[in-house]
C-alpha cells in the first residue's frame, strides 16, 4: 500500500484526468434509473459488455419494476443466462421489482440506504445508482479502483470502505463527482493488474509505484 498523497499532487493528477476526459461516463446500457439499478447489480463477477449484451432485449421489454414481474423470473433468466451467477441474480431481480412496486409506488429510492435494502444491491451498487443518476458525488470502490488507489497513493486504504473514505477525505471536491469513474477506467485500461502500461499512463511521474513497467 503506497502513501496517501498530497493535496497539490493529487490535484494535479485529477487535472489531467479531466483534460484527457471532461465528462466520463458509466459503461453499462440503461433506460431510466430502474434499469441502471438492475444493471449494475447484474454486473458483479461480470463484464459490463456481458451486462450490455444480456440486457439490451431484456430492458426493452421490462424497463420498469412491473414489467419485470410481468416477465417472471423464468423470463428473466432466459435474457441474462450468459452472465454469472444468473439464477440468482434472476431471483433477486424479481424480488427487487417486488419491493420497488410494494413499497415504494414502483419508483427507485434515492438514498443509500434504502437502495441498500434492495435484493442484490450492495454499497458499490448504491453509490453507482446515486452518482450516475442523481449527481450525488458518491464513490463506488470496486477491484479496480481498490487497486489503483492503493498502488499509486490517490486513495489507499485496507478496504473497499476505507478507499471510499480516502477519495471522499483527500480528493478536491471539484473532482469529486467523476472521481470513481476515472479510476475505473484508468484501472480498467491502464493501470491494469498484472502488466500495468506505465508507458501510456498520464500520471507515471506522479506515481510512486515502483516496479514500472519499461
Amino acid at each position: 500500500m503506497s502513501a496517501q498523497l498530497d493535496y497539490h499532487t493529487l490535484r494535479e493528477i485529477f487535472t489531467r484526468f479531466h483534460a484527457s476526459e471532461p465528462e466520463p461516463k458509466g459503461e453499462l446500457e440503461h433506460v431510466n434509473v430502474y434499469t441502471l439499478v438492475v444493471a449494475v447489480a447484474l454486473s458483479a463477477q461480470a463484464t459490463d459488455a456481458g451486462v450490455n449484451k444480456a440486457t439490451r432485449e431484456l430492458f426493452r421489454i421490462a424497463d420498469t419494476p412491473q414489467k419485470m414481474l410481468d416477465l417472471g423470473e423464468e423470463g428473466v433468466i432466459e435474457h441474462i443466462k450468459t452472465i454469472g451467477l444468473f439464477r440468482n441474480k434472476a431471483k433477486n431481480v424479481i424480488k427487487m421489482a417486488r419491493i420497488l412496486v410494494d413499497e415504494y409506488g414502483g419508483e427507485v429510492p434515492c438514498s443509500r440506504a434504502a437502495l441498500e435494502s434492495l435484493p442484490g444491491v450492495g454499497r458499490k451498487t448504491a453509490n453507482v445508482v446515486l452518482n450516475m443518476w442523481w449527481r450525488y458525488p458518491a464513490q463506488a470502490v470496486d477491484t479496480h479502483i481498490f487497486r489503483v488507489g492503493n498502488r499509486t497513493g490517490i486513495c489507499p486504504g485496507k478496504d473497499v470502505v476505507a478507499v471510499e473514505r480516502a477519495i471522499e477525505d483527500n480528493i478536491p471536491v471539484d473532482f469529486q463527482q467523476h472521481a470513481h469513474h476515472w479510476l475505473i477506467l484508468h484501472g480498467r485500461y491502464t493501470c491494469v493488474a498484472r502488466k500495468p502500461k506505465c508507458n501510456a499512463c498520464l500520471i507515471r511521474d506522479l506515481c510512486p509505484f515502483e516496479d514500472k513497467t519499461p
